[in-house]
């Protein structure tokens, strides 16, 4: 139901919250390395057949240039969520934020903050639950355990 991708394996610690919290809410995903510059033929072939693939939305975390997830929009109508990833060979992060960021009008990428791929769990379950009412109770109970938690230690001292 939900693709994750990036670039490298490297990367699959960081994305790996956000097959964690998929795994949470009982969404099925597949997780795989889809390299905008090392695999462009098996990028392009992934995006074109993300329909039939039976995906609805897909997470694509990418660093350095961060050419994944905008390519990835560009070729199929899907919500794609991009995770920025602070790279070894990353300008602190903001190299992958911006190329994930500054899309042109015309090909969206939601994006979420650096490292955050539980966020875009998160926002792609909040997708899916537009259509999927036991979803919608699961989310509405998640939120409500982070309004307890933080309710929990509100008072410091």
């Amino acid at each position: 139901m939900v693709g994750i991708i990036m670039g490298s394996q490297s990367d699959w610690e960081l994305m790996k919250p956000a097959a964690d919290f998929l795994t949470e809410m009982n969404i099925a995903f597949k997780a795989e390395v889809v390299s905008a510059h090392r695999t462009p033929l098996r990028m392009v072939e992934y995006a074109q057949k993300s329909l039939e693939n039976g995906l609805k939305v897909i997470i694509a975390g990418a660093g350095g240039a961060a050419h994944l997830p905008g390519m990835i929009a560009s070729l199929t109508i899907l919500p794609v969520i991009g995770v920025p990833i602070k790279s070894h060979n990353s300008i602190d992060g903001w190299d992958s934020m911006l190329s994930i960021l500054q899309m042109p009008n015309g090909v969206p990428v939601a994006t979420v903050a650096l490292n955050a791929s539980q966020n875009a769990g998160i926002l792609a379950a909040q997708i899916l639950a537009i259509y999927q009412p036991d979803l919608r109770e699961k989310l509405l109970l998640f939120k409500q355990k982070l309004k307890e938690k933080v309710e929990k230690n509100a008072i410091l001292m």
